[in-house]
């Protein structure tokens, strides 16, 4: 695929339990091998669970709305225009505490796998599966 325009209305959505995601830019819709793109909803009291990405750094920013955003044992409240960086490997987790989707925009490279991004849960393990109970 070549250099195009990326119109919202041709970002392909998934539906999760705790929200959605759109993928803006991976391998599949743009051709990029470098990195993936996505735009995310949080839905108010849902969360995306405990989790890393084994060979990918990823960056969140808060587009709209607000999260606490855990990385490994620390938190923060991040509101629109906060942004955190993560390097691989590192367990992560985002909650919407709040009242109001909450919109993010996150970025992982490189691209891995077949939907461009790879992914595992931790939420189950300790200490994670007790960190927010």
């Amino acid at each position: 695929m070549a250099s195009r325009f990326i119109m919202h209305s041709e970002v392909p959505v998934t539906e999760f339990d705790w929200g959605s995601a759109g993928m803006r830019c991976s391998k599949d819709n743009t051709g990029c091998q470098t990195f993936v793109v996505l735009d995310v909803v949080l839905a108010p009291g849902a969360c995306h669970d405990f989790h890393k990405h084994p060979d990918q750094d990823e960056m969140i920013i808060v587009k709209q709305g607000s999260i606490t955003q855990h990385i490994e044992g620390e938190s923060c409240t991040l509101n629109a225009g906060d942004s955190v960086y993560l390097d691989k490997d590192v367990v992560h987790g985002s909650f919407n505490d709040g009242s109001e989707d909450a919109h993010l925009q996150v970025v992982l490279a490189p691209a891995m796998g077949e939907g461009g991004y790879e992914l595992v849960d931790v939420s189950g393990d300790e200490p994670w599966a007790s960190m927010r109970a």
